[in-house]
């Protein structure tokens, strides 16, 4: 085991409760794990209850209930009310499919702090094929259920391929909708969003062209509403750190109980994660081996340990890593010192190729239960370009 001393081990501050991998949506990019289905074994309220007190009583504060959609669990005022009592900062992160005006009043009456709205586009065609759903006026009606409820306006939109060329018009659909933050979130390769890698990562120069349009509008919007943009750490080719630090800042908490350093950790390799139904959240955290596995620097490459930026980017993405080339020690393939790094060239050549081979485009897979639409054709309103045939396939 690689692991720091348990004094130089400092407390979670975040944590994220998975409450549910049910979703209405069918997102080509879900972070839910492929295999998600054998996961539905769900926590009860009175294990939820009990590791958000203990998660509080270890020092975290801000506390984040996301799924999946998190809105499908009847118990959800409950747990909010309950992180309330505790002392948690909380954020609801939803697609809005479920949020009532009645519901909304019961979660700020329960002392939700926050609401995270999520879209696919700007459009209702591109929101809707995404997501494999007709919610494009849904999640309109629910940005102003959100405003009128008195939550400050965040809206997060996951940007690829197929919306870059939109960037602007959802940057003024959230300017319109009142917003006081939006995130636009470049892909994170995991899950289904790996699956669909090669359909919908998008060249260097979209990237770069999207990236100017954002900064010219968060120019004109300064003082009124921020703009976040996430860049993407492949074409940046410069790592960024796991979770702020494998083990130091976040734990993820699945449906099922399984105690998580990030997201994607469940797929990785080697000693079995916590699970919080029978470990106490305390021992999970300083005690597993799985934590304290990517901790320090200790277990590093010889590239990475040698590296001037290793105490800022704490070597990487292990999942990453794990994904490009099969070893989650390895230094992260987004790195230039990486002698993986050529297989992130490939990746992003293969976006140059896909852009060049319009005829034959990449197949989309579904979460399971989207709808299989083929052949559909999408156009950019902005210059009713073509963008290519979408083909959706089976998992």
């Amino acid at each position: 085991m690689s692991a720091q001393s348990s004094a130089a081990v400092r407390p979670p501050l975040w944590l994220l409760a998975e409450l549910t991998y049910r979703c209405p949506l069918h997102c080509v990019f879900c972070s839910n794990p492929v295999d998600y289905a054998r996961h539905g074994d769900e926590l009860d309220t009175a294990h939820w209850k009990r590791i958000l007190a203990e998660a509080r009583a270890l020092g975290a504060v801000q506390l984040g209930f996301s799924g999946g959609e998190p809105l499908l669990r009847s118990d959800l005022e409950e747990l909010v009310a309950h992180a309330r009592a505790l002392g948690f900062y909380t954020n609801l992160i939803t697609s809005g499919v479920g949020l009532t005006p009645a519901r909304a009043r019961g979660l700020k009456a329960a002392g939700l702090d926050h609401i995270q709205l999520s879209f696919q586009d700007s459009t209702r065609e591109l929101n809707d094929f995404l997501s494999s759903t007709r919610t494009f006026e849904l999640k309109s009606r629910v940005a102003r259920i959100i405003k009128d409820a008195g939550y400050p306006m965040v809206l997060n939109c996951v940007m690829h391929r197929y919306n870059l060329q939109h960037v602007g018009r959802i940057i003024e659909m959230a300017e319109e909708m009142g917003a006081d933050f939006l995130e636009l979130a470049n892909t994170q390769y995991y899950g289904w969003a790996w699956l669909n890698r090669a359909a919908l990562m998008p060249t260097a120069g979209e990237l770069r062209e999207a990236e100017a349009v954002v900064d010219a509008h968060r120019a004109r919007l300064a003082g009124r509403m921020k703009v976040i943009w996430v860049s993407p750490d492949y074409a940046d080719a410069k790592p960024k750190p796991c979770m702020a630090g494998w083990g130091s800042v976040f734990m993820v908490v699945a449906p099922d109980g399984l105690a998580m350093p990030c997201h994607s950790a469940r797929m990785l390799p080697g000693p079995p994660l916590p699970n919080l139904r029978t470990t106490p959240l305390r021992q999970a955290w300083y005690d597993s081996e799985a934590f304290n596995r990517y901790r320090g620097q200790s277990w590093m490459s010889a590239t990475c340990g040698t590296c001037d930026e290793r105490h800022h980017d704490v070597g990487g993405c292990r999942c990453q890593a794990y994904l490009v080339t099969g070893d989650a020690a390895a230094t992260d393939p987004v790195c230039p010192k990486s002698p993986e790094r050529g297989r992130i060239d490939a990746m992003l050549e293969g976006a140059e190729a896909e852009r060049r081979n319009a005829a034959a485009p990449q197949p989309l897979r579904f979460v399971p239960g989207a709808a299989r639409a083929a052949g559909l054709v999408f156009r950019s309103d902005e210059n009713s370009r073509a963008l290519g045939t979408v083909q959706a396939t089976p998992c």
